[in-house]
């Protein structure tokens, strides 16, 4: 599983942006809106970051 931090991501119209961005690529999204991290499995994580780019949330792998 990728984790990611996402620290644009504020509200719920952004979760459920960050959502749509990534369920084409991903089989799991699971979206921490608290934490402003995002768990995704089924891509990698450079496809990841590419999918929430180009919605206008950059993203790096937390940790």
């Amino acid at each position: 599983m990728t984790v990611l931090s996402v620290p644009d991501m504020s509200c719920g119209h952004c979760k459920a942006s960050v959502e749509a961005a990534l369920k084409p690529i991903a089989t799991l999204v699971e979206v921490d809106l608290a934490a402003r991290e995002v768990r995704a499995e089924g891509a990698g994580p450079e496809a990841l970051i590419a999918a929430l780019a180009a919605v206008g949330f950059p993203a790096r792998v937390a940790g």
